[in-house]
């Protein structure tokens, strides 16, 4: 069972869409104030619904914030009575998933949360992962472009799996030697900058960054 933390300051609204998410089999938590759902963060949570005004000095952003100090995987859908592109931009900067603006279907932002668990769940279930245009198939070990298998090495393959694994991490480059060639690999550095030209050279929609002295981050 998928758990979901509720995080919204109007109480009627907050019992109704519980309802809904329990009767599509979800274990529901509530909260309505900031400070309460931050002292929550170190417990179990697949998916948070964050309202940004809370019943406290503490908003939505202040909430998802702790949240990507701890997990910077785990989804999270905004919502709020406030139909401003800004806020729209600025939760997605923050690592929102999604946004929804009151009022509110509660059967549509159940069929969001659905559409999320299963991308984000169900196929890591199946050893599948999607990013971008890309599938990868860890089981088989292949990487697919809209459905057309990508040519990748061992190597490539093994990289591309530690990125999209940790995704928003920062790897130094001894930290990739380390995890794709072996802590016994004896060499230069360098052939990560190789690797990493090679696997953007494939699959140009991964967004890798450079960190400049340091080593590579999936964003």
């Amino acid at each position: 069972m998928y758990t979901i933390c509720l995080v919204e300051d109007e109480t009627d609204l907050s019992s109704l869409v519980k309802v809904y998410l329990e009767k599509d089999g979800y274990d529901v938590i509530c909260f309505t104030k900031g400070k309460d759902a931050i002292n929550y963060i170190d417990q179990k949570v697949d998916l948070w619904i964050l309202d940004i005004m809370l019943a406290d000095d503490y908003s939505g952003y202040d909430v998802i914030g702790e949240i990507r100090k701890k997990d910077i995987n785990v989804p999270v859908i905004f919502t709020s009575a406030r139909d401003q592109d800004l806020d729209k931009i600025l939760g997605l900067e923050l690592g929102s998933d999604d946004y929804i603006t009151k009022p509110y279907s509660s059967k549509e932002l159940v069929l969001r949360v659905n559409n999320i668990i299963k991308r984000v769940y169900k196929n890591k279930e199946n050893n599948l992962l999607n990013y971008d245009i890309y599938k990868i198939d860890m089981n088989k070990r292949i990487a697919l472009k809209e459905e057309k298998e990508l040519n990748l090495t061992t190597l490539e393959f093994d990289l591309l799996l530690l990125f999209v694994n940790n995704i928003g991490k920062g790897f130094s480059r001894d930290e990739i030697l380390n995890t794709v060639w072996g802590s016994d690999y004896f060499g230069t550095d360098r052939v990560v900058d190789d690797l990493v030209r090679r696997l953007r050279k494939k699959m140009p929609k991964l967004k890798i960054s450079t960190i400049y002295g340091f080593g590579y981050r999936l964003s």
